[in-house]
């Protein structure tokens, strides 16, 4: 082994206390608590339990308020978003990978059939809610709402038979409020507000109030909470969904999505209001009084008097702040106007440039959050696809979290009911998984040009870049299939002449559309018919036609 110089050692240990410690790196710049910029900023950080659970309940309260009326943008974020990602429900379509379940083509298609009718069925009766208050779709609404608005909820999936409904899976949402420590603690117990933890930070069961904790109607039962597993265990099936998105490792309660801009809207509220009263009064005929007499001619005792100096006695005074009021002046009284310069020159670029910032902050563009598209066409598009990258991630959260485990135990029931038939679907889990391919469709996005829009994903199919099925949703939000399908039908009651498939003969597409379903001669034809080359008898001519209509045009 080396051996080690104990001189050197000793005399390197005092030339580094002699020398001064130096600042480097963050602590010249971000880290610095010397910078003038940074010197008075006060930051601390500490667990999510401290930073979020702790704080969670002033932050829902004060969420809450913004949403009802304490400043119109929460409300208009919050709604803004649920309407595009959520809108009247996200629907079904179910998409099983057939061939992997050794299913034929027609099998696949028959049984995802059957499956969206039975779902149909069970999520469009308002029997589904626990509450019998509202169907699956509108539930999802407010399971969505109630997440942004509160910072997250929790969804209850018990069995309950009522009469004349074939399955007994039922939906139950329950508020954030409710999920908080109980007043006994749980001897050993680790919580952090309603969630319980083991000994590795894994959350195993939710303490849930059996009402409001905070509600004061009479004849309400007693405050009571009940430990709900995250898992059965006899079943080991999923028993309560907590929807929550995280911002942090192991975070375990979430957080209004209006937290981060709450003092801002509140702000903005305040000042609009001032703004608005300044308004308001500088609409009434507001005037102040001289009057012409000396100091001396008042006396002492009026000056002193509890009416105060200068009060007109002759004057109705309850009728001042009248707007357009005339009045006649006593002897020796004199109007005098003032000017309160309101409304405000910069109220609206002030308003619009706060604006922008919490809509940079939220995710959401100022024209989405203003209702107010007056940029160019490019500017308005772009701000569009920026929130839609926004609207379609919450949309593929909740499906994930919401929809898919509801749908899951839905298809459970129906196959233990025999409603449904997956062949092999209890043999083991990955069948199972495989029958529960699905696709959940929601609101379409704003086109701002439907003929840009709809040329654009012509060529994205016609090229490969895309599916009828895909752009079909983008586009009105619908099915390709069963778009397909009615335009079926509406062919064959809307014209004789249609091909063995239900679809119009495009030979004589134009002669069809433009009501007349005779046979069209040669000797007939216009020349925009044999422009646009509509009546081509068969290939073979098309060299022939082709000198045809050059001729006509040069004619």
């Amino acid at each position: 082994m080396r051996k080690i110089n104990n001189k050197k050692l000793k005399s390197r240990s005092l030339s580094l206390n002699n020398k001064k410690i130096q600042a480097s790196g963050y602590s010249l710049h971000g880290a610095s608590r010397v910078h003038p910029g940074t010197a008075g900023w006060v930051s601390t950080s500490k667990s999510p339990a401290e930073d979020i659970s702790e704080n969670l309940e002033l932050l829902r309260a004060r969420s809450r308020d913004l949403y009802s009326g304490g400043g119109p943008l929460g409300r208009g974020a919050i709604d803004r978003l649920t309407l595009n990602a959520v809108g009247p429900g996200l629907k079904l379509s179910a998409r099983i990978p057939g061939e992997m379940l050794g299913l034929n083509e027609d099998e696949t298609k028959n049984l995802n059939d059957k499956i969206e009718a039975e779902f149909d069925y069970w999520a469009e009766n308002k029997l589904c809610d626990y509450y019998r208050q509202m169907n699956f779709y509108e539930l999802q609404n407010l399971a969505f709402k109630s997440v942004l608005l509160n910072g997250d909820c929790l969804i209850l999936m018990p069995y309950r038979t009522d009469k004349n409904f074939l399955y007994d899976l039922r939906i139950g949402i329950i508020e954030g409020d409710r999920l908080q420590n109980p007043l006994i603690r749980p001897r050993g117990a680790i919580l952090d507000q309603g969630v319980e933890l083991n000994e590795k930070g894994i959350p195993v069961a939710y303490h849930v109030a059996n009402r409001h904790p905070y509600s004061e109607l009479s004849g309400q039962p007693l405050l009571e909470y009940k430990r709900v597993t995250i898992y059965g265990h006899l079943t080991g099936r999923r028993q309560i969904l907590h929807l929550m998105p995280a911002e942090r490792i192991n975070q375990h309660r979430g957080v209004p999505f209006l937290s981060p801009v709450i003092e801002q809207l509140k702000q903005l509220g305040r000042y609009t209001d001032a703004e608005l009263m300044a308004a308001v009064v500088a609409g009434m005929y507001a005037i102040f009084f001289t009057h012409k007499l000396t100091e001396s001619e008042y006396g002492e005792e009026e000056y002193a008097s509890e009416s105060g100096f200068g009060q007109l006695d002759d004057l109705d005074f309850s009728q001042q702040n009248m707007s357009g009021l005339v009045m006649d002046l006593p002897p020796g009284v004199d109007p005098v106007g003032v000017s309160p310069a309101r409304p405000n020159s910069n109220f609206d670029g002030f308003v619009t440039s706060l604006v922008r910032q919490i809509g940079g902050a939220l995710g959401i563009p100022a024209e989405l959050l203003n209702m107010q598209f007056t940029s160019s066409y490019s500017a308005s598009r772009g701000a569009l696809l920026e929130a839609w990258k926004l609207f379609k991630y919450w949309r593929k959260w909740f499906a994930v979290n919401f929809c898919q485990p509801l749908y899951n135990e839905f298809l459970f029931e129906a196959n233990l009911k025999g409603r449904i038939n997956c062949p092999g679907y209890f043999d083991d889990d990955y069948k199972q998984y495989l029958y529960s391919w699905c696709e959940w469709t929601g609101p379409a996005q704003g086109q701002l040009d439907p003929v840009k829009e709809v040329n654009a994903a012509i060529l994205r199919v016609q090229n490969g870049f895309s599916t009828g099925q895909s752009e079909t949703m983008e586009l009105t939000g619908s099915d390709f299939e069963s778009n397909a399908k009615q335009i079926k039908r509406e062919n064959k009651l809307l014209y004789s002449d249609f091909s063995g498939d239900g679809f119009i003969n495009r030979d004589n597409a134009g002669d069809i559309g433009a009501g007349n379903s005779e046979e069209v001669t040669e000797g007939s034809e216009t020349e925009e018919a044999k422009t646009e080359g509509t009546s081509n008898e068969n290939e073979g001519d098309q060299g022939g036609e082709e000198s045809e209509i050059n001729q006509a045009q040069e004619n």
